[in-house]
């Protein structure tokens, strides 16, 4: 636990969230904040990194919090960057946010590149902070309904995971071992795949939130298998409210969208510290998460 001093509320600690922590406080803000966090998202989220998971405390109380997650030590995710209501706009925010860099920038390797999405009004801070904009990531919302007959994809089976793996490390850009088997075998989450030539050609998950139904990652190598998939999860969903994150920077993405009927709601501006990884944005029709990358 290390001890900081803010001008304006004297000394706080910074310290680790335990599970039960981290579900009383930046999952339930989010909650609150209108992010709307997926049924499983709390375990997956700590659990892919226990010790990632940081809270800002004055007197027992917390006050603020954030992740920095690390993949193999060689990418870094800072999200979940929440405080209280009660206590914003007494800086915070700026101590516990830089906090959170510098320890993640001391946690990866050589050349350390870092991620995040955040909310559009603070793009001029985290521009001093060393991050450079890449794209926006908008979140998408509408009704589940299918619009043709897809294919037949194959529901995701134990088997299936180190293909699975390889896949996903290849879009994602890293490979995120921990987080990809939580999330894969979590009971509550549930993934398509696409087999072309007895390989891998798309994924899809989704899952039930505290409002609806996200979808995503959403990873297709061309359109119309991304249409099939997505058709797949609406036919199993009919009319439910579904919520898709589609990466600004692949126009097919965007039309894919639009040919659901899906409506922007929100969005991130997704930023980098270093040079961005070569991410293949153009097979990328729906991202994993905001909090995680």
């Amino acid at each position: 636990m290390d001890t900081l001093r803010i001008p304006e509320l004297g000394t706080v600690s910074i310290k680790t969230l335990s599970i039960s922590e981290f579900k009383a406080f930046p999952m339930k803000w989010a909650g609150e904040e209108g992010w709307n966090p997926g049924l499983a998202d709390t375990d997956i989220f700590y659990q892919a990194e226990p010790e990632a998971h940081l809270g800002i405390e004055q007197h027992g109380k917390i006050l603020g919090c954030g992740s920095i997650v690390s993949y193999d030590g060689k990418f870094g995710f800072m999200g979940l960057f929440i405080v209280d209501p009660l206590y914003r706009g007494k800086g915070i925010g700026k101590v516990l946010w830089e906090y959170r860099r510098d320890l993640l920038l001391n946690k990866l390797n050589n050349k350390p590149v870092i991620g995040m999405d955040g909310v559009f009004n603070m793009q001029q801070f985290y521009q001093k902070g060393g991050f450079q904009f890449s794209h926006r990531n908008l979140r998408m919302q509408g009704k589940a309904v299918g619009i043709r007959k897809p294919e037949i994809n194959m529901e995701f089976r134990p088997s299936d995971y180190d293909e699975v793996a390889t896949y996903d490390e290849k879009h994602f850009g890293f490979r995120r071992t921990q987080f990809l088997k939580l999330w894969l075998f979590h009971p509550q989450i549930f993934t398509l795949l696409n087999i072309k030539k007895d390989k891998i050609a798309g994924l899809i998950s989704y899952r039930q939130c505290i409002s609806g139904y996200k979808i995503g990652p959403l990873f297709a190598d061309d359109e119309t298998i991304a249409a099939s998939l997505l058709s797949s999860v609406m036919n199993r969903i009919p009319g439910e409210t579904v919520f898709l994150d589609i990466p600004e920077i692949n126009p097919q993405a965007v039309a894919l969208a639009r040919q659901f009927s899906l409506t922007e709601v929100f969005g991130c501006a997704r930023m980098y510290l270093g040079n961005p990884p070569e991410t293949p944005w153009q097979q990328i029709y729906g991202i994993t998460t905001f909090e995680l990358g």
